[in-house]
């Protein structure tokens, strides 16, 4: 595949293209100036500005794929405004871009939903959701909860809790749907959702995220 990430340099991006490139897809990430340093080598780079509309769009060529996960670094309830300001600005952005650049497979960063917790960001995604929806591309959304790696091993101690909520019938279904992933349960999703596009929307959640 020809992949277009933005994002590439981030907590999961960092991660997910070096995976792609050992198996042999072409990857180009969009990177902003101060960040050009930490894109995994190998990876084709374009300089450029996520949060302005159109300022890439004419890039993504080649690509057939475009992998979106551009986000708030630790989202948090308090940051409500840099989820309007930065997260949902760049997939309005992204979205008009791979429409307008005819890539065929949007893959898309969202979150398990409904939650009591996290509303704002929730409610974010599920917006950039129906952008892509409403652009006509076909798309996965891959729908994790809280994703475990280096840097962020805290909910650990919460194993215990979900392994009792996951074994009683009137709390089985939240707990799955929030469960807990690892960053490389998540990053063996990605790839396989670049490799195996789908004809219109996909979902991806916490339970196929760990299957895959």
């Amino acid at each position: 595949m020809n992949v277009f990430v933005t994002g590439g340099t981030g907590y999961i991006g960092s991660r997910l293209i070096p995976a792609l490139l050992a198996r042999g897809h072409r990857v180009k990430a969009l990177v902003r100036q101060p960040s050009q340093g930490k894109l995994p080598p190998g990876a084709g780079r374009l300089s450029g500005d996520p949060l302005q509309m159109d300022s890439y769009t004419k890039e993504i060529s080649p690509a057939d794929t475009f992998v979106h996960l551009i986000g708030t670094p630790h989202p948090s309830p308090a940051k409500a405004k840099q989820f309007q300001e930065i997260d949902l600005v760049s997939v309005v952005v992204a979205a008009k871009a791979a429409r307008d650049a005819g890539v065929r497979h949007f893959v898309y960063l969202s979150v398990a939903h409904p939650a009591r917790a996290m509303k704002a960001f929730i409610a974010v995604r599920m917006e950039g959701e129906a952008m892509i929806r409403a652009s006509g591309v076909p798309a996965t959304f891959v729908r994790p909860w809280y994703v475990l790696g280096p840097g962020h091993w805290w909910p650990y101690a919460l194993l215990p809790v979900y392994w009792i909520l996951e074994r009683i019938p009137q709390t089985r279904e939240p707990a799955q749907r929030l469960g807990l992933i690892t960053i490389k349960q998540m990053v063996r999703a990605l790839v396989w959702a670049v490799e195996n596009p789908p004809e219109q929307i996909r979902i991806l959640d916490v339970p196929q995220i760990r299957q895959l």
